[in-house]
């Protein structure tokens, strides 16, 4: 199998959800999305790049990401933490990269990614979708 290449942006300005002191959460440093891009990093398996963003304007929703490959569909994932999700974005996105069409079928994806779907894009070349 040929390993594609996926991309996972992840915002780096997200703040938690739910901050517990909304007055110290707005000058938290390093910032939650920014601890969840930095980890990525480190633990990104071959064929996935990963693209810290500015903002992927789901501030309402804590840390979020999305994955994206040419030709496939595009998810946005949100309600995320650095703590508690990195291995299931790992997971999810090894498989979001060996799927054909980024299409993981439903009950095969992290329980998170299927509770925590904010978007569903079709790719920019399909004419009918």
């Amino acid at each position: 199998m040929t390993l594609c290449t996926a991309e996972l942006l992840v915002c780096t300005t997200c703040r938690s959800a739910i901050p517990a002191n909304p007055l110290a959460d707005q000058k938290q440093d390093p910032r939650p999305g920014a601890v969840l891009a930095a980890g990525l990093q480190q633990a990104a398996p071959d064929g996935l790049r990963i693209i810290p963003v500015e903002c992927l304007s789901n501030c309402s929703r804590g840390c979020t990401i999305a994955l994206r490959k040419p030709g496939a569909w595009t998810y946005v994932y949100g309600n995320l933490t650095p703590e508690a999700h990195l291995p299931a974005i790992i997971e999810g996105a090894q498989k979001y990269r060996d799927a054909e069409g980024g299409l993981v079928p439903w009950r095969e994806r992290p329980e998170h990614f299927r509770k925590n779907c904010i978007a569903r894009i079709p790719p920019l070349e399909a004419p009918n979708v």
